[in-house]
């Protein structure tokens, strides 16, 4: 019998995770013939302990249950690993990137009946240091800043907690100096933030990289510097209407590898979470992760 293992976070979706994992297995069970597994996460790292070990045993699915965090740290556990299941994600975060990204239901009931379509998407990862991403790192001040947003502030504002806390980061003028080299080049210079995405969907705004597919094989990067209070401004508009690469403030680039240095002390952010210290090497792992999509998904 196909083997499936459910990771879930206890604490997410308002709290009703436990209640979304019995209709999980239910699906799985009835509606696609699985032996079931459940492991439910209690501290960091648990979820990727459990990724490691449906690898080793050889499971056909696992299935994140959680927010981008239990996402992140579930895709870690596929790491170097020889043999990889297939991935189902029921996104129960505020944000929820990845499954943006990918079409998957944000409503967790409809996202559950997509557990059973026998679509598949090939999707790429991509490895920063020792660790894998599956949506984007920021480097700099401004992502540091990031990083401190509350998971209150989160649930009440959603994508606009980062927004809020970005915009008053930026209006502080406080930069980084920053070394980028990539297949293209290098560049050297102070900056806020340099971003680096796998998707179009970046802390809930779906056109900071409107060009990037989840299998392109490219990470799309960008650069913000010379950010006064009206190029911030502008900024934010460009973000919005999906023309961030074309600000006159912003690098962007595409490559497949990118290393980020600084003379500095600066700290990043991957998928959401806090991340290492620079340097950071990071680079593409192309078509990595089969994710189960929707029946009329696009496939490759």
């Amino acid at each position: 019998m196909k083997q499936a293992m459910i990771i879930m976070n206890p604490s997410s979706g308002k709290e009703k995770a436990l209640e979304y994992v019995r209709k999980v297995e239910d699906a799985l069970r009835d509606e696609a013939g699985y032996d079931v597994v459940v492991k439910e996460t209690t501290q960091e790292l648990d979820a990727t302990k459990f990724c490691v070990s449906a690898c080793q045993d050889k499971f056909d699915l696992v299935v994140s249950v959680g927010g981008d965090g239990t996402l992140h740290e579930t895709i870690n556990g596929l790491l170097d690993q020889p043999h990889r299941p297939k991935l189902g994600v029921i996104p129960l975060g505020t944000v929820n990137d990845f499954a943006r990204a990918l079409n998957i239901p944000l409503d967790p009931d409809q996202a559950i009946h997509t557990l059973s379509s026998t679509r598949l998407r090939r999707v790429d990862m991509a490895r920063v240091n020792d660790q894998l991403f599956a949506n984007v790192v920021a480097a700099g001040s401004l992502a540091d800043a990031l990083s401190s947003v509350t998971s209150e502030e989160k649930s009440k504002l959603g994508a606009f907690a980062y927004f809020k806390e970005g915009a008053k980061e930026l209006l502080g003028s406080s930069t980084s100096p920053l070394t980028i080299t990539h297949d293209g080049g290098t560049w050297e210079g102070d900056a806020p933030i340099f971003i680096a995405a796998l998707t179009n969907s970046v802390g809930g705004f779906e056109n900071l990289a409107p060009d990037a597919s989840v299998d392109d094989g490219l990470l799309h990067c960008f650069i913000l510097h010379d950010l006064n209070i009206f190029n911030t401004l502008t900024a934010g508009v460009s973000l919005l209407f999906g023309n961030l690469k074309g600000h006159k403030d912003v690098e962007y680039f595409t490559t497949k590898r990118v290393s980020v240095s600084s003379t500095q002390p600066v700290k990043t952010n991957v998928d959401g979470e806090p991340g290492p210290a620079l340097p950071i090497e990071l680079h593409i792992l192309p078509s990595h992760v089969q994710v189960v999509v929707p029946e009329d998904a696009e496939t490759a």
